[in-house]
């Protein structure tokens, strides 16, 4: 990939390794007997929607507009989860969902009779109360958590209606995790398996990451699927989709040093492009750095947005940086540009493709009417 030839900034999918990470998750669709679907709260490139096609036909939804997107982008109808549905939005939520779940029993009682006039499958999310997840803002299952119903809440048997349970209990997890998981959801509730046609087992499922055990994953839910025959398993990763398929594109805009440290100022925005660096956090690679080494020019990258808190550091490179340097992030398309903002009216990233042909297409480009369109 020729960065050189990339405005910048930009996020630039690889249409290459995106194949091979969608080929990775039909084959372990396939190979479990499983379905496995894209969850657009990782991954909502709708460009790309007529490649996924290819491998895999369904979505997931977590909002109106998702299921919206599903229904007319990827053009199938979504299995939708909503934290709270609203009668504003409900409606047109069924029109544009096969599958609805509902985070509560009260959601459940209020929204569920509306539903028995449409094609609808219906659910509960169930909240196990157990993960691996470390980092508290992306564990549902904390004390407290608002997320799912606990298993003493739902007595000896579901309310009628209800067709399906879904947990999500993992953040780019592994398969043995999973497992963990999956031993404790049945011991909470497998008594209501013979009531429901299908499990949805959430996302976190990194399955194209390198060293994931895909076997075992294949295995587990082989014999899972021997243990419940009736049962539809269902898998909605997003992150696994768009695994390392990507970069963000940025430029040295200034250069500014302050007490011995040196930032590299930024076209783009920790803050408002790479929110999940902050959030978590996590230090992204740079291509072409290193972690900080003693004596090597060495810097940290500073965002374009006002926040005092926009940077992340420190970086080695083998030359001094300058004005105009590219600097590339790794690993930028899942949970990226879902979750960027217009802080601070920042110019916002181009999208582009480096098409399967070895060829830059761009797909987008943001100005001010964007920004200008999300105000009043």
């Amino acid at each position: 990939m020729n960065y050189q030839n990339i405005p910048s900034p930009c996020y630039v999918l690889d249409e290459a390794t995106f194949r091979n990470n969608l080929a990775l998750i039909k084959s372990v669709k396939e190979r479990a007997g499983v379905e496995i679907i894209l969850a657009f709260k990782a991954f909502a490139m709708w460009s790309t929607f007529p490649i996924v096609r290819e491998y895999i036909p369904y979505s997931t939804a977590s909002s109106l507009a998702e299921a919206r997107l599903a229904y007319e982008e990827m053009g199938s109808k979504a299995h939708t989860y909503g934290p709270a549905y609203t009668d504003r939005e409900f409606p047109e939520i069924m029109r544009c969902s096969s599958h609805i779940t509902f985070n509560s029993l009260q959601q459940f009682e209020r929204f569920y009779p509306q539903t028995q006039f449409e094609n609808i499958s219906c659910g509960l999310r169930i909240n196990p109360e157990f993960s691996d997840v470390e980092t508290d803002l992306y564990n549902p299952c904390a004390p407290g958590s608002r997320l799912g119903v606990v298993a003493d809440l739902l007595g000896d048997k579901l309310p009628e209606g209800v067709e399906g349970l879904h947990f999500h209990t993992l953040c780019e997890s592994t398969s043995f995790d999973m497992e963990r998981t999956l031993a404790v959801v049945e011991e909470k509730f497998g008594k209501f398996f013979p009531q429901i046609n299908w499990l949805n087992m959430g996302g976190g499922h990194l399955m194209t990451k390198e060293g994931y055990d895909v076997e075992h994953l294949i295995s587990l839910l082989q014999a899972f699927k021997a243990k419940y025959p009736h049962l539809q398993l269902i898998l909605e990763p997003g992150s696994a989709f768009a695994w390392r398929t990507g970069v963000l594109v940025s430029s040295v805009v200034d250069i500014v040093e302050n007490k011995g440290i040196k930032t590299a100022m930024l076209d783009v925005s920790f803050a408002c492009h790479m929110p999940d660096c902050l959030e978590m956090p996590y230090k992204p690679a740079i291509v072409g750095a290193t972690d900080a080494i003693p004596g090597k020019p060495t810097y940290r990258m500073g965002g374009n947005s006002c926040l005092s808190g926009d940077f992340y550091g420190d970086w080695s490179f083998d030359h001094e940086l300058k004005i105009g340097d590219r600097i590339i992030f790794e690993d930028m398309i899942h949970y990226t540009m879902v979750k960027t903002t217009m802080f601070n009216g920042v110019s916002h990233p181009s999208i582009g493709i480096w098409t399967k042909g070895n060829e830059f297409k761009l797909v987008r480009e943001f100005g001010y009417e964007d920004y200008k369109g999300r105000m009043s």
